[in-house]
Parts: C-alpha cells; structure tokens; sequence
C-alpha cells in the first residue's frame, strides 16, 4: 500500500542509504507496485517510497520545473477540478492531475499549502534551496508517520515494522501502550506499542534543518472549526445538501474504477443517492456470510437496484478456516498490531472487493461526523489473563481515556483523537488491498458539521431526508436497525421491536453469549442454533468458529510454550481461557482476539524484525 520510510540525518553517510532500502524493503506492497529511493544528502535526508500504478501518489518523486524542490506523497488529495486548471495557467508543468500538483502549491504558497490539502495523507518535501525537509500529514492524522527521534538523527515511516528493522532496540513492546490497546481497543495519545515510537501528531508540519533543532509546528488547529456559530436547522439542512453535493465529485475522479460498498445503513445511501451516476455505471457490492443473506445484503442489494447500479455479494465461506492463521498472521503485520486478528475477514473480503474496483468508496465516518457517534470505550475484561504487573497500567488506559473524553467538544474528540487512534486499524487494513475514499472526513464537510443546531437533527432523520430528497428512489428502503416505514398492517413500534430483538439474539449467539448461556449452548450443540440464527446482521461469528472450525489454531498458538511464557500474560489464566472457550463451557472470545493478536505481533513484528 502507499507508504513512506526515511531517515533525516546530519551529516548524511552512505550506510544510511542502505538503511533506507532496508525500511523499504518491510514497506507493504505487491511485487509489482511503483517503489523507490529519493536520496538528498545535501539536506540530509533519504526517503523511500512504495505506491500503486494509477494512484494519485503513483508518480514519485515529484520535482518542480527546477529540479530545487521534491515532494513524497503518500494518499490522496481532494480537490476541485479547477485546481490542476490553475495551476496550469500560472505556467505550472503538470504531468497528470496526481500528486504532482502539489510541489506547485507549494511554490506558490509556501508552507502554508498545507492548509489547502484536503484527504488522508502523508509526506516529506525536500526544498535544496531553503536547504530543509519538512514532514507532514492530513489534519485528523489519518495518513499515519511513526517518528523515532535519536541523537543520530530522526527516523519516519508509514509502518512501524520499518522502524523496527533499522533501530533494534525498538524490538519490544511499551507496557503503557499494550495496556492501552487491551483496554481502549488502540494506544493513545500518538503513543504505539513500541517504546520510542510515537505518532506525527494531527496537521504536523516539523521542519528540519542541518544544525538546527526540529521545528515541531502545526497548519490547523481544531479551535478554528470549534468557534464557529451554529447554524438553524433548515440552514444547515441547506448548507448539508449544497456542500455533500459538491463535494462528491472529488472522490470519483482519476483514472481507476471506483466500486461503493453499499450496506443496510443510511451513509452509503447519502452517498449513491447523492452522486446521482448514471445507470449502470457504479460497480456496488456487499460483504456477506456463509449461513444466510444479513441484512446488508438484501438491504444493499435494493438500495443498488433502485437506482440502476449492478450489485455484487462477496462471500466469505467455509474457505475462510483453512486460511485464518494465514490471513491473521498478514492482518497483525500490515496494520502493525492495530487491528486484531478479526481483521482476517475483512482482509479476506476486502482482496476479493479489488478485483471488481482497485478503489472503493465507503460510507465510513459518516455515524462518527454527522451523528457524533462515539465508537470505542474502555473494556475491564483484560484483567482477566494478563499479569498483576500490567494492572497499573491497564488502571491508567482507562483514565487516560476518561481525560481526553473530557478534554475537547465531542466532534474533535472524535475527528482528531478517536479517526487517528482507533480506526485507522480498520482503515490500514483495507488499504493494504485496495484505496480506500471516504467523502464523511471531507475538509468542507466536517467543517460544516460543527455548525450542526442542537437537538433533533443529529439522527438519522437527517440522512434519510437528504436520501430521499435528492433521490426520491430511494424513499421507503428501510435500514438494517427498522428505521423507517414499517410494511402496511403493521404498527411502526412492533416493526421497530422486531428488527431490534433480532441483532440482540444474534449479538447473545456471538460475542456477547454470556458464560451461564454457554454452557447451555454446548448442550443445545445439536439443534445447531448457530446456524439458524446467525447471519442476520453480521457476517463473522468468532464465537462459534473459535469453538469450532478454528478450536485447533486457537489451542495450537495459545497454548504453545513460547506464548504461555509472556512475562504480561498469567500462564495459568490463559489456559483456563482457551479450555473453557473450545469446550463450550465459557465465551472469550474478545479475549482470544486480544491474545492472538498480541503473539502473532511477538512473532511476526518484533521476532520477524
């Protein structure tokens, strides 16, 4: 996937060379991807480059007109049409409508081109004239930079595993960081799990010069949104149906094929109903399971078809099992231990998801800008099998937690504290498939939904009259949770209480089996409840696989030596665990996640390093 790995360095020697070609080389990517080396030692500085052939960032690096400027660009930038336009009437040579338009920004701005990008991204610019490097990502801190400062010098990369081949000592994990991500679900704070490795914070622009100290600055700050006046409720419905509508067009244009992925909710809908794209041109589909069609699928399959859209259903079947310790081990080291192993569906669907669109757009974000949901809290659960001596710390997670909570508005708590620190792992494991277009974190967009009036029209009200508004097809497609029109006969209360008791039933079938259920569960194995009720919502069921199909690879890595000797692990906890889950008489399933994933992190991030 798109990445970027360097070192900044004075004076500059010719092992670091080698050393840059070692980070690139733990870059992922396919065999086939654009990758290389820009090499300044005037300035200092060595970065490598991974990107994909047709991708905004496929063309590195770009230099201006002079050969006295370079830019490494990692994501995508979303702009007007009319920018590459300008840029070509002020007498700019532009390759393409890439990534090299920015170099040019920058000749024209100075750095505070910055402030007019728009996307998930990171980069370093290189400018021989003013003899610096500047480092530098997207505003919520999305297009993730790992940073370790050294006396000899600074290193930086899309990955942390890169960071981890170069700077030995870094080959461990952080205490404060791991008990982070067992509580909160990711570590906070730009903190990661390895000491010495932190995060480039939200909108950094750090500028390096020889002989100097590193000028840690930022381009945006959130108090600019935050002090805006709230706008009354039909002229923010207005300015929500303007600016969406506008700004949609951004995230469809460039030369590769763009599919959506269309669910039972109501953000994909906003987004099919409001790009109104002729019939049979938008590629959709569906991620759906192996019991029955979910909710997502029927729902997404008419969503499609209504507005004249083919519609396709990825599957993941029994095929999955085979392959789970596979597709987990790749999931733990492309995300570097930010998504747990469950991410090995996604990865599953996500690679079957390229071959219909190599980009896909998604309605990702839309709950968390629009409706201000809050997607992740504290779990005390993984007490349970750690050590006492990680107590303090998992203590610590969760005030760490309650004070950032406490310490913003809830939209930029959730914009810049809860995007960068818990779904980028989601986000960086569907980019090491395919790109990955989410309109919901459009600059102009969650600028504007900071103006949202208070009260009612933060739900799902709101989407569903932008829905129908803009595409009146669309009107009378329930979601997958019963919101809207009940069939004719029936009372809208009972409609609402029926769709909501069956996620309830699954959720009780799958994650949330409580121990007591069970055991009951095991001596109900025969009527084969899972497969007749499973499937409705979700398209995973963890509970049941780790019980079943996959009892084996959880005994084969749980219980093997190297994995019961941890030092944060209690040996004979994890043992009860993994008894108790494969025979049926317990449910841990969050807690078999979180201990798969911390061995393969052991074996394939820091051992592999």
């Amino acid at each position: 996937m798109p990445g970027l790995a360097g070192i900044v360095r004075h004076p500059w020697s010719d092992s670091d060379r080698s050393a840059v070609e070692q980070m690139l080389a733990r870059l992922t990517g396919e065999a086939s991807d654009p990758r290389g080396l820009c090499l300044v030692p005037a300035a200092g500085a060595g970065v490598a480059w991974t990107s994909r052939a047709g991708s905004y960032d496929a063309n590195l690096p770009v230099w201006n007109e002079t050969g006295e400027i370079a830019l490494l660009f990692a994501g995508e930038h979303f702009a007007d049409a009319t920018e590459a336009r300008d840029l070509r009437s002020a007498g700019h040579e532009l390759r393409d409508d890439g990534a090299g338009c920015l170099v040019h920004l920058y000749e024209d701005h100075g750095d505070r081109f910055l402030e007019r990008l728009n996307g998930t991204f990171a980069g370093a610019l290189i400018d021989k004239r003013a003899n610096k490097v500047v480092l530098f990502n997207d505003r919520y801190g999305l297009g993730r930079l790992y940073c370790h400062e050294a006396d000899d010098g600074f290193f930086f990369a899309s990955e942390a595993k890169s960071l981890l081949q170069v700077v030995p000592r870094l080959r461990q994990l952080d205490p404060r960081g791991l008990a982070e991500r067992l509580v909160c679900g990711c570590a906070l704070q730009g903190r990661t799990l390895f000491p010495g490795i932190s995060l480039l914070p939200p909108g950094a622009a750090w500028t390096f010069r020889p002989g100097q100290p590193v000028r840690k600055a930022t381009y945006f700050s959130p108090a600019a949104w935050e002090a805006q006046t709230p706008l009354p409720p039909e002229e923010y419905f207005a300015a929500l149906k303007d600016v969406f509508g506008r700004i949609l067009p951004r995230y469809f244009r460039g030369p590769r094929r763009v599919g959506l992925s269309v669910t039972g909710g109501l953000d994909s809908r906003m987004i099919i109903a409001g790009l109104r794209m002729p019939p049979g041109q938008l590629p959709c589909y569906t991620f759906g399971g192996m019991y029955r069609e979910c909710e997502d699928v029927r729902i997404g399959r008419q969503v499609a078809q209504r507005c004249g859209q083919p519609h396709q259903v990825i599957t993941v079947d029994d095929r999955f099992f085979p392959r789970f310790l596979d597709l987990a081990q790749r999931c733990v080291e492309v995300t570097d231990g930010t998504m747990d192993v469950s991410g090995a569906v996604g990865l599953q669907a996500n690679r079957q998801a390229r071959e219909i669109a190599p980009v896909r757009m998604t309605g990702n974000y839309g709950s968390e800008i629009l409706r201000r949901y809050v997607a992740f809290e504290p779990d005390g659960r993984p007490e349970s099998f750690v050590s006492p001596g990680l107590y303090r710390d998992l203590r610590l997670a969760a005030e760490t937690y309650a004070a950032e909570r406490q310490a913003c508005p809830p939209l930029s708590f959730i914009a810049f504290k809860q995007v960068p620190w818990h779904h980028y792992a989601r986000l960086a494991e569907e980019q090491s498939q395919l790109a990955i277009r989410a309109p919901y974190l459009d600059n102009e967009l969650v600028a504007l939904a900071y103006r949202a009036p208070k009260g009612n029209l933060l739900n799902k009200q709101l989407a569903y009259r932008y829905t129908v508004e803009t595409d009146p097809r669309l009107a009378g497609v329930p979601t997958d949770r019963g919101f809207l029109d009940p069939p004719p006969l029936v009372p809208r209360k009972a409609f609402a209480l029926a769709k909501e008791i069956r996620p309830r039933i699954e959720y009780y079938l799958d994650y949330g089996m409580p121990h007591w259920l069970a055991r009951a569960d095991r001596l109900l194995a025969a009527l084969d409840l899972e497969r007749r009720l499973l499937g409705q919502q979700k398209y995973y069921h963890f509970r049941h696989w780790y019980r079943y199909p996959l009892s084996g690879v959880v005994q084969e890595v749980l219980l093997d030596p190297r994995t019961l000797a941890r030092p944060y692990l209690d040996r004979r906890r994890v043992e009860r665990i993994v008894t108790a889950h494969t025979r049926g008489t317990g449910n841990y399933t969050l807690a078999i996640h979180q201990l798969l994933t911390g061995e393969l992190i052991e074996r394939r991030l820091i051992e592999q390093s």
